[in-house]
């Protein structure tokens, strides 16, 4: 398995977050949609746990921002009870692959105005095994 955190300050974000070219590089459409539904606070709030995440999650798949990997192909969508899913594209879910990386798992929370985002990335192995161990 492999494991990823990260931490930052909510307002850390502040003036990326008011500048559209950040916005699209970094968030998926649904994120950003998502954001929308949401007052002014609670959207700051959801898109800086969601790009804690997205950190969290590219050190799993080992290459940060580069190696053809932007933040953006890291996706944090909601289940249907409102947790983390991540979603990877192109080049993120390439490297997820090489790395024998069969999906990543992310846990976001807030505390004081930090954000602490901690992602695990599950083994391509232990998700086909046909058989658990006893």
């Amino acid at each position: 398995m492999w494991i990823g955190i990260d931490v930052l300050h909510e307002d850390e974000l502040d003036a990326l977050l008011d500048r559209p070219w950040f916005r699209r590089y970094t968030y998926a459409p649904e994120e950003l949609a998502t954001a929308e539904s949401f007052g002014a606070d609670r959207a700051r709030e959801f898109l800086a746990g969601r790009f804690a995440g997205k950190e969290a999650a590219l050190k799993v798949i080992g290459t940060g921002v580069g190696a053809g990997v932007t933040p953006r192909q890291v996706a944090i969508l909601r289940t249907d009870g409102g947790a983390p899913l991540v979603r990877l594209s192109g080049a993120a879910a390439r490297h997820a692959g090489a790395r024998g990386i069969a999906g990543i798992s992310v846990s976001i929370t807030h505390k004081r105005g930090l954000v602490f985002a901690a992602a695990i990335g599950v083994p391509a192995a232990c998700c086909t095994d046909p058989e658990p161990p006893l």
